[in-house]
């Protein structure tokens, strides 16, 4: 493809809800632009955007797609978004490299939880919006009322530019309001538009929305809205600057509408990707950070050094990494060098690669405004900036949920620990929002995500791609252990086997120290009853013994160890005699001190619609759970609790159960506190079958 200037450039992500049909329009108006010559269908995987195997199988986006195409002597770069919550971080990402976002809502269920999360992120980034309203030949689609919801989420400025004509599967056509002008659409190829006169059914109504968008046209330009008000004659050029401009300052969100699988209304709105939406250029600017924290902005120049910036990494088993960018200034060149930002190392560019969903086509340049692909970078990954000289400037890291839903894994192959690791890296590189670590108290490899769903497409993909095959189980609660009162014991190790023995003796008083404070050792001893090379073994021995308590197994904290007294033997002591002995003297001193078991208590967000904060803070309570308190967030409810971890291991899929999908919560942790008597025997039986099961493996 011929490089572009920034001002026949367009990136638009298209996104939405799960469910709306973006996939379908991507796929239209790829068909409509002629870039593929039949429709795909997202029944049988045969999109240009859902090609994962994973995707086909769910029928739903997981990954963001991007397709690069020309319509009218323009270049448009636009990316499919996953809509379930789960992937949401490609979405974040489409959203933060592009200019331009097309809100898919579906005409029977109107704007939906998604889709008003991404549109508050949208407004945030200061994008140009424009909403198409599809499937409308479904049972109970209305896109007269999907306009009345548009309007009561996202404000008046969401005007219809388009009404279609007939209902449900009558379907059949639209009508421009901007030309006033019908359109019956036959076959699902563009040239089955043909122009009608206004059906008469509609056409008060239709002259009633024209009237709704010329009031928002106007309301853009002072000059216009004073000629309007006068009656005098606004001509179709200036109704189609003044709309532009409102669309370009966030002032104007038009709302269109159709039908993605039979391409009705899709060519309409291809025409307003080009015609309708700004150009990098003409979107201007944007902020930047350099290596002092100064912001600088960076303008879509061709002119002197290239600076892009990586949006996705895809971890492709056979071509290694595969970096997707968005070029800001410059013009980035094949068998080039540049600078990564971060790591300040030079990195060698390869073939530039333009997608089209799966498929890849080599490019010589792409200029400033443009995207485009990389393979093969070294030291280079998702939200690093490189430029063609030394340079310090970032962009704002993207703002991700974290992850809440949280599995102990263990490869299924003994021997296969390498490539389970091989294969979880690279996808982390591919999914900033997976978090993979080692539980340092269980010791039990943790992997967390977004969701149920989330974490088993990750280990779907470790097989396919990696051949890596791990099993899940939930991971073990970090219980701890501490004691409520005083107590003093004797360690004596004695050991006499022939030749030297070993000879170590101790006393010790533990004591419990306010939540939090950790361990705290003193040392007592007077007369050198204990010499002071063999002090720090019997504060070893007491350390290594409160890594398995006695009432559990679990580790002690916040206690205080002081060593009082002791004696020894001038042969037989040794370093490893007094570590045994404080050891010994520990268990027996926490035995008597009201050992309890202690466990991590969360702080949760919930984030709810309105109607089922009643259910939701019922739910929190039966989970043990201290709401807090509750504040607005936009057209939902924040909802603040304390709860314990043990009760939330499963609380992702209950709660999309109660608030059918549309609630979302993040947790993290706040304090340990003393489980109640009645859950605590419990706890231990179940520490006890565990220890149990681990020394019969």
């Amino acid at each position: 493809m011929p490089h572009k200037g920034g001002q026949r450039i367009r990136n638009v992500a298209i996104v939405g809800h799960r469910g709306s049909g973006k996939t379908s329009l991507n796929e239209a108006l790829l068909f409509e632009a002629g870039a593929i010559n039949r429709l795909g269908s997202v029944m049988d995987g045969s999109t240009v955007s859902d090609s994962e195997p994973d995707e086909v199988e769910r029928q739903m986006s997981i990954s963001a797609s991007l397709a690069s195409f020309e319509h009218d002597d323009r270049k448009i770069n636009l990316i499919d978004t996953p809509g379930e919550p789960s992937f949401v971080a490609d979405t974040l990402a489409a959203l933060r490299v592009s200019d331009s976002a097309v809100f898919v809502v579906n005409g029977v269920m109107g704007v939906e939880v998604s889709t008003d999360r991404l549109w508050r992120r949208a407004e945030q980034l200061g994008l140009a919006r424009l909403i198409f309203v599809n499937m409308l030949d479904r049972e109970r689609a209305d896109f007269f009322r999907s306009l009345e919801a548009l309007k009561e989420a996202f404000g008046p400025h969401a005007v219809a530019t388009e009404i279609p004509i007939g209902e449900e599967h009558e379907t059949r056509g639209i009508v421009d309001l901007v030309d006033m002008k019908a359109y019956e659409y036959g076959d699902v190829d563009r040239s089955s538009a043909k122009e009608i006169e206004i059906p008469g059914e509609i056409a008060d109504r239709a002259e009633s929305y024209r009237e709704k968008l010329m009031d928002e046209v106007a309301e853009n330009s002072d000059e216009l809205m004073e000629r309007y008000l006068e009656g005098e004659e606004i001509s179709h050029d200036e109704i189609v600057q003044a709309l532009k401009d409102g669309v370009t300052q966030g002032t104007i969100f038009p709302v269109t509408c159709g039908i993605a699988t039979k391409n009705l209304g899709t060519d309409r709105l291809l025409d307003a990707l080009v015609n309708d939406l700004p150009s990098p250029v003409r979107k201007g600017p944007v902020a930047a950070r350099d290596g002092d924290g100064n912001e600088v902005e960076v303008a879509p120049e061709e002119d002197g050094d290239p600076l892009a910036y990586v949006f996705k990494t895809l971890a492709d088993p056979f071509a290694g990494r595969i970096n997707l960018f968005r070029v800001y200034s410059g013009v980035l060149r094949s068998d080039s060098q540049v600078t990564n930002a971060r790591a300040q190392v030079k990195e060698r560019i390869g073939p530039l690669l333009e997608p089209h969903g799966k498929e890849m086509r080599q490019a010589s340049e792409l200029g400033a405004g443009d995207m485009g692909a990389v393979a093969k970078l070294k030291e280079t990954h998702t939200g690093d900036v490189i430029s063609g000289k030394a340079s310090t400037l970032s962009f704002p890291a993207t703002e991700l949920p974290a992850p809440v839903m949280a599995f102990a894994i263990e490869p299924k192959s003994k021997g296969d620990e390498e490539k389970v690791s091989t294969a979880l890296r690279r996808l982390q590189e591919e999914d900033p929002t997976l978090d993979v670590h080692r539980d340092p108290q269980t010791a039990e490899q943790i992997i967390a995500g977004l969701s149920q769903v989330h974490v088993e497409v990750i280990v779907e993909r470790m097989k396919r791609r990696f051949g890596a095959e791990v099993s899940l189980k939930p991971p073990r609660v970090p219980y701890q252990e501490t004691i409520k009162g005083k107590a003093k014991a004797q360690g004596r190790y004695k050991k006499q086997t022939g030749g030297r023995g070993q000879f170590g003796d101790c006393y010790i008083e533990i004591e419990p120290l306010p939540h939090g404070t950790g361990f705290e050792f003193v040392n007592r001893i007077k007369g050198g009853v204990i010499p002071s090379g063999f002090i720090p073994a019997v504060e070893k021995g007491i350390r290594e013994a409160m890594q398995h308590g006695v009432v559990a197994g679990y580790p002690v904290r916040d206690l205080k160890v002081t060593l009082y007294d002791g004696s020894y033997h001038s042969v037989d002591s040794s370093e490893m005699a007094f570590k045994i002995a404080g050891s010994l003297a520990f268990k027996k001193a926490a035995e008597q001190a009201q050992p309890t078991i202690l466990e991590p208590i969360m702080q949760a967000e919930v984030i709810v619609p309105e109607d089922v904060v009643g259910d939701v803070i019922g739910d929190l309570n039966g989970r043990r759970g201290r709401p807090l308190g509750m504040e607005s967030a936009g057209t939902m409810t924040k909802i603040k609790a304390e709860v314990p971890m043990a009760e939330m291991l499963n609380y992702a899929p209950d709660l999309r159960s109660i608030t059918g999908g549309r609630g979302e919560y993040t947790m993290e942790f706040v304090r340990y506190e003393e489980v109640p008597s009645h859950l605590a025997q419990k706890v231990i039986s179940a520490a006890a079958q565990e220890e149990e099961a681990a020394a019969k493996a």
